[in-house]
């Protein structure tokens, strides 16, 4: 038997964007079976990286909607009329007006149209919301209603809980006695929130709840007095998760509260109690406008306590007493789509600060604060940069000749024209005032030089790249002049130097191709013959000062570089023939390279005189064997290099540089690494490098021994919820282990855990190994998804420390 009655108060009810607040907070009652919940678990069905057993699937509308949405449609099994006159539906009573349906064994409409109740158990649906209870009593004038012992699924958002009572004011408000919340699939309440006197403003965002508390596993972990919180996406004020670390000796306790003060705009301030330090107060407020954005962070400490060490010599009580502080200030934007420019300053009180205070996961050193003003045009011809630069060099303590220089400013245009016939033009120019904080007197003299540069580096050449090879004659042209001040220091060095430098170069190579079958595969075999003539001459450079050079690695690049230096206070000079040959396996149908193998060496027919010192007459001494030896060799080392990628999940690297005149290695690597689809990694890697092979490192990071290590990690995959990770990295030289690392990440429905075990080597900011010591650490982060999280995220950490490994995000 059908009924047609008008129906207003059901939609207020059943709005999906006002009741996921109601899971917010709860002392529930007892939840509901999966099967009264639209669960449906997955079965065979389940997809490969499915976290969840299951799934909400709302059923189809019993009725259909009648055509004007203010009206509703009904059905039931019978229909009567009370003695006051009210109107009684029986039966099995379904209403549906617009997306929302009314499903009870009774439903009573008062005399005056005012008031329905309805009695239990019913049932309540609106697009992607379900709500049950045991009896139901609404507003036919307005939007008030009242539901009795209430359970409530919201299926997009994986939402569920329940509430001993439910209202919704006549204000749009809802208010709710004893709430749960919860995202674990039902029958698993591994965690969840609850909490009494919840009033819920769909209006405005945020709701409110008193005596609230998180429950794991039913066992009470956390209150709140009085809470404030989001209700929807819009950001909204209010306490974040809190950071909690315990040692033998302190309580580290951070307490990070949120300002939504804007759409594009917020902040965050975080009070940080340290025992044995004193209160530290940090903060972050970040903006975000259409052609900028930045933010600002930092932090302040008055009067450090000096931490936990009874040593007073203790490096960490170096600072007691005085204020600890960082500021790190970040900001980009455009003015058009080719001028666009960046700002960045940062700065802290003293060089130990971020080790004192932590930084990323296993306390990962920060070793500067960049300062950075820069504008940059990028034309379809030319590129304009102005820049002023510098870096505060994080070191305790930090010596005159370690601290950076500053450039104040740098101004760069380059610009590059090429011609149909091959010929080509390049202009690079760039002037730059080098400027540093130091006691002249408290540094060499050639270190204590400041002043301007002026680096001009014209080029022509010629390209021509047929099917079969390529030829590319270029000449370019260094020209550098200084104007330099070396401040009080006596010297009778010039202050006005000029150098003018021609590099030539030529390289040519040849491409052999042919069709290869390999056991049924097709390829594209290569064969590529290459030379490399390059000719720079000695100039004098004694006396030019060193802003921003290195010298070089030797490596499978260098044997086609005329450059033996980076910047551009050193040319280094050079009479180099260059020759090698590779293969490379192209497969047929992708053109993907399978296998690639390349061999060079490279004859010098004069030796190196030029070195960091610039002198063209003085050759390093003989004391210094290898640095003499690489000067006055005859031959470079024989560089080999492989790749090949075994199969679409295995890859395997190599590279081998050998002085066949000394039958020396002077550096080898190894790299063999697994990739599958499923998440499994593993990356086992072996290193070999010659006492002093790189000139390029500073005299505290030059290794005074033959570096010889052994790196294995990996990570599988054992579910879609769980991955165990490792790495270990052996010194064979000096008998250590450098790190060990192992942990385990659970990633469910409704909660996800990282766990690590980590043990490292500190080398102290040097590369001797006598003042090394070995650190450790157990590592916790918990999400509650739908919450947030509590411990130190590692996924960055992890990434870089097991090469192809991605954690899956929570």
């Amino acid at each position: 038997m059908g009924k047609r009655l008008s129906w207003t108060a059901l939609v207020g009810l059943a709005s999906g964007s006002g009741l996921w607040v109601m899971t917010a907070h709860a002392a529930p009652p007892p939840p509901l079976p999966a099967d009264r919940l639209d669960w449906q678990p997955w079965g065979e069905q389940a997809p490969a990286d499915a976290l969840c057993r299951g799934r909400y699937v709302m059923p189809e509308y019993r009725i259909e909607a009648a055509p004007n949405p203010e009206q509703a449609r009904s059905e039931s099994d019978d229909a009567s009329y009370g003695e006051d006159g009210e109107t009684i539906l029986g039966g099995e009573v379904v209403l549906r007006r617009g997306e929302s349906q009314l499903e009870s064994p009774r439903v009573r409409v008062n005399a005056e149209r005012d008031r329905a109740f309805a009695s239990g158990p019913v049932t309540l649906r609106d697009q992607g919301l379900l709500l049950r209870g045991d009896a139901a009593e609404l507003s036919l004038v307005d939007d008030q209603a009242e539901v009795d012992t209430a359970h409530y699924v919201l299926h997009d958002q994986r939402l569920r809980g329940g509430a001993q009572r439910l209202e919704r004011l006549d204000d749009g408000r809802y208010r709710m006695t004893e709430a749960s919340f919860t995202t674990c699939d039902p029958g698993d309440n591994l965690w969840q929130l609850v909490g009494n006197d919840v009033v819920l403003d769909q209006e405005s965002g945020f709701g409110t709840a008193r005596h609230a508390r998180l429950e794991v596993a039913d066992v009470p972990v956390f209150y709140w007095p009085w809470v404030r919180f989001p209700i929807d996406d819009r950001r909204q004020s209010g306490f974040l998760w809190p950071t909690l670390g315990i040692s033998s000796n302190s309580l580290d306790y951070a307490q990070p509260y949120y300002f939504n003060l804007a759409p594009n705009y917020d902040a965050t301030l975080t009070p940080r109690w340290i025992t044995d330090r004193g209160l530290l107060l940090g903060g972050e407020f970040r903006y975000l406008f259409d052609s900028d954005e930045g933010q600002i962070e930092g932090a302040y400490l008055a009067d450090d306590q000096g931490g936990s060490a009874r040593d007073p010599d203790n490096p960490s009580r170096r600072f007691e007493g005085e204020d600890r502080w960082y500021i790190d200030y970040q900001h980009q934007g455009r003015f058009s789509p080719q001028l666009r420019y960046q700002l960045r300053y940062g700065g802290a009180s003293d060089g130990r600060y971020f080790e004192d205070y932590g930084g990323d996961f296993g306390e990962q050193e920060t070793e500067n604060m960049p300062r950075l003003a820069q504008l940059d045009y990028r034309g379809s011809l030319w590129r304009l940069e102005a820049r002023a630069q510098g870096f505060q060099k994080l070191e305790d303590p930090l010596r005159d000749r370690d601290k950076p220089f500053y450039r104040l400013p740098s101004l760069t245009a380059n610009a590059t024209w090429r011609q149909d016939n091959g010929l080509y033009q390049q202009w690079r120019s760039n002037a730059t005032y080098f400027w540093r904080d130091v006691d002249e007197t408290r540094v060499p003299l050639r270190e204590s030089a400041t002043g301007g540069r002026v680096h001009l580096s014209p080029a022509f050449g010629w390209r021509g790249e047929p099917s079969w090879g390529f030829l590319e004659p270029r000449v370019e042209m260094l020209h550098t002049a200084y104007e330099v001040d070396y401040g009080d220091r006596q010297t009778d060095r010039d202050t006005s130097l000029t150098r003018t430098v021609p590099v030539t170069s030529v390289d040519a190579g040849l491409i052999f191709e042919r069709e290869l079958d390999v056991r049924g595969n097709g390829y594209r075999q290569t064969l590529e013959p290459r030379l490399n003539y390059a000719y720079v001459p000695a100039r004098d450079q004694s006396d030019f000062p060193d802003f921003d050079t290195n010298e070089r690695a030797f490596s499978w690049n260098q044997l086609w570089s005329p450059h033996r230096f980076s910047g551009a206070d050193r040319v280094g000079d050079l009479n180099r023939l260059s020759y090698g040959v590779s293969t490379r396996f192209l497969a047929d149908d992708s053109g993907r390279e399978r296998f690639s193998l390349g061999v060079g060496q490279a004859t010098y027919f004069d030796d190196r005189t030029i070195d960091m010192n610039g002198d063209p007459d003085t050759l390093p001494p003989e004391r210094s064997f290898e640095r003499r030896y690489n000067a006055v060799r005859d031959r470079s080392p024989v560089v080999t290099r492989l790749d090949w990628q075994v199969t679409d999940r295995w890859s395997a690297g190599y590279e081998l540089l050998y002085d066949e005149q000394r039958r020396l290695t002077e550096r080898n690597s190894v790299d063999l690494r697994y990739r599958d689809p499923r998440g499994h990694v593993l990356n086992l890697g072996y290193r070999w490098e010659l006492e002093g092979f790189d000139p390029s490192l500073d005299e505290e990071d030059r290794l005074d021994y033959n570096r010889e290590e052994y790196d294995v990690s990996g990570a599988y995959r054992i579910s879609p919820r769980v991955d165990v990770i490792g790495r270990f990295t052996y010194d064979h030289t000096n008998s250590r282990a450098l790190e060990q690392l192992a942990g385990v990440q659970w990633n469910d429905c409704c909660y996800g855990l990282q766990l690590v075990w980590r043990e490292w080597v500190d080398d102290n900011d040097t590369a001797r190994i006598d003042d090394d010591f070995t650190d450790r650490g157990i590592f916790l982060r918990f999400v509650f998804k739908g919450l947030g999280g509590v411990g130190r995220d590692a996924d960055s950490y992890f990434e870089e420390a097991i090469p192809g490994y991605r954690p899956t995000q929570f």
